[in-house]
């Protein structure tokens, strides 16, 4: 098979270059004396691969991880097909199906989710739009909307909340979260969804309004999944299920603490300060741990894997034309390595 670089990549998600993936790694990846890369985002929802790697569950499984940031999903996607990444988490983007279309990439398991009980992502309004009328999710219609890029989550979620209030907003792609956060506090775009440990701290410090909850339209919103090449999910089973195991038990330390608070307050500080040396890394521990507390949201016991929000995702994408319309449920997800459930 022809083995992906990252200009084929970036050709695949800007123009669908058709190109085949990368040959499987010879296992054990750490007898290689090979890094297994694992990328992520600095948000408490990549909890689990931060805990997995500080508590030794990656090497206990035979891993050798090193963590690499990025500051959006789709980079991610083109960063897995490209062979940088092994293992990522990230939400669903027209960029990752058109990858996974392409026998590039494959979801194998899921990650942060929206759940009945837990205080969820939130529908931000600027300060300004909200003294103009924007104070709820029914009056979005025609008022712009933040997003990294179209076929992004963020496009995802602000459409279904504009479609089920009858009051479509007007997208505006700006790269990175950085640059959202700063339109809106500015009053550049109008709004945003986000998750709670963002929002939080932004509807709490003036700079933002909080008008609803994505919940509220996506409660079981599968947002972020567990993926990685389709090479590495059909040819290197154990590693990839031994990669899914040490996630998981990262994950499960992290619900323990901040989600159900089974493990009382020392538990929580204990991993207030594993998360803050990935999160709010540039803020005090005083300072980040109201935020690190305040944005707790489960990620998905045993990497399960919610395959009706899944199939949603992806007939969105294709009703929107962001993606192909022949792509299959069995192009995107590689169902062997997790139990599914519908909800």
């Amino acid at each position: 098979m022809v083995a992906f670089d990252r200009r084929r990549a970036l050709g695949l998600m800007g123009a669908g270059v058709a190109a085949a993936a990368a040959g499987g790694l010879a296992a054990p990846a750490i007898a290689k004396n090979r890094k297994v890369v694992v990328g992520a985002l600095r948000f408490t929802s990549h909890s689990a691969s931060f805990v997995a790697l500080e508590r030794g569950y990656f090497a206990e499984a035979g891993l050798d991880v090193e963590l690499k940031f990025f500051q959006a999903a789709q980079p991610m996607a083109v960063a897995i097909a490209s062979r940088d990444v092994d293992y990522a988490v990230t939400a669903v983007s027209g960029g990752l199906i058109s990858l996974a279309q392409k026998g590039a990439i494959k979801v194998i398991g899921g990650a942060l989710s929206e759940e009945p009980g837990i205080d969820g992502q939130k529908i931000l309004a600027s300060n300004g739009a909200y003294d103009a009328g924007l104070t709820s999710a029914a009056a979005l219609a025609d008022r712009s909307f933040g997003v990294t890029q179209a076929g992004s989550s963020f496009h995802y979620m602000g459409s279904k909340i504009g479609a089920a209030e009858g009051a479509m907003p007007k997208f505006k792609p700006l790269q990175k979260v950085g640059a959202i956060i700063g339109a809106l506090k500015s009053n550049q775009i109008d709004a945003w969804s986000i998750v709670p440990h963002i929002a939080k701290p932004l509807a709490g410090a003036g700079a933002v309004k909080i008008i609803g909850n994505v919940s509220d339209y996506l409660p079981h919103y599968q947002v972020t999944t567990t993926f990685t090449s389709d090479a590495n999910a059909a040819n290197e089973a154990g590693m990839t299920g031994d990669f899914i195991a040490a996630f998981s038990k990262g994950a499960a330390d992290y619900n323990a603490a901040m989600v159900d608070r089974t493990e009382g307050d020392d538990g929580m500080n204990a991993m207030v300060d594993l998360v803050h040396k990935y999160v709010y890394t540039d803020r005090p521990r005083e300072k980040a741990a109201p935020s690190i507390i305040n944005g707790s949201m489960r990620i998905n016991e045993g990497a399960k894997l919610n395959m009706a929000s899944i199939r949603d995702q992806l007939e969105w994408y294709q009703s929107e034309k962001l993606v192909d319309a022949s792509v299959t449920m069995e192009d995107l997800v590689n169902a062997s390595y997790v139990e599914t459930f519908e909800a």
